[in-house]
């Protein structure tokens, strides 16, 4: 059976930050994630998890409102880029998060890729205890960001060649940049370290595009990659009254969406 997370930046939103690991439990999760959990100190992070596992922080993003989303592709910020995985590393450590996901930032062209692949080689270089991921985001919801394509990202992974980093396969950007998520995975399932869902194409709770979700719990069961399912969507309603698709997959009693 699968792990599921639910993802605290999109979910339990009703109440403070802290207070939304305790409910994720109560709810049914087997673990979290963060997006940026750097609002909050690391002491107050271990408090508010109590023992609950930590699926995956995000690299600070820098001044989101001002357009910043990651360094690790933009050349010339390289300094900037260490800067903000060390803080990461520092957090994913004190808090044992299982992945980082490392934001590109906003960039385009071959210089972009070099940096890229050199920044990411310095990273898994000094955080040997980590195990990392790279995100391909649709430019709709990301415009400008580098990573758009997962034959992309895939290319870079075999460039850089080290089992400790992989991609983080996102249903809801799959279907946005490709048009068939199904496809994406199956493609590219021997890469993928993390795993995100969401409902299509309104980004809800997850179900729909015509993609099977416990298809996907299956392929995890039978031999795929042991990866966390995060849920990454915006509640219809209240978080907790939406949460019928996590028994239903729990239980493999109910089908949601159609095949893969």
């Amino acid at each position: 059976m699968p792990r599921f997370a639910a993802n605290l930046t999109f979910l339990f939103t009703e109440v403070p930050t802290l207070d939304r690991p305790d409910w994720a439990a109560r709810c049914g999760f087997d673990g979290v994630e963060v997006l940026f959990p750097y609002d909050q100190p690391m002491a107050d992070w271990e408090r508010a998890l109590n023992g609950l596992p930590l699926a995956l922080i995000n690299t600070p993003p820098g001044d989101w409102a001002s357009g910043d989303r990651g360094f690790a592709a933009v050349p010339g910020m390289e300094l900037r880029f260490r800067d903000s995985f060390l803080r990461a590393a520092e957090y994913a450590t004190r808090l044992g998060a299982a992945r980082v996901h490392v934001m590109a930032g906003v960039a385009k062209g071959p210089q972009a890729e070099q940096c890229y692949a050199e920044n990411l080689t310095w990273a898994l270089a000094e955080a040997p205890d980590l195990t990392l991921c790279l995100e391909p985001l649709n430019p709709d919801d990301m415009p400008g960001y580098f990573l758009n394509d997962y034959d992309q990202a895939a290319r870079i992974l075999d460039d850089i060649a080290d089992p400790r980093i992989g991609i983080q396969y996102d249903v809801w950007h799959a279907a946005r940049l490709h048009g068939d998520a199904g496809a994406v995975w199956t493609a590219h399932r021997h890469h993928i370290n993390h795993v995100q869902i969401a409902g299509f194409p309104g980004r809800n709770e997850p179900g729909g595009g015509g993609f099977s979700l416990p298809d996907l719990c299956d392929a995890i069961d039978n031999g795929g990659p042991p990866v966390w399912i995060a849920a990454e969507y915006r509640p219809a309603k209240g978080t907790a009254q939406g949460l019928g698709w996590l028994a239903a997959l729990k239980s493999r009693g109910v089908l949601i969406g159609g095949s893969a």
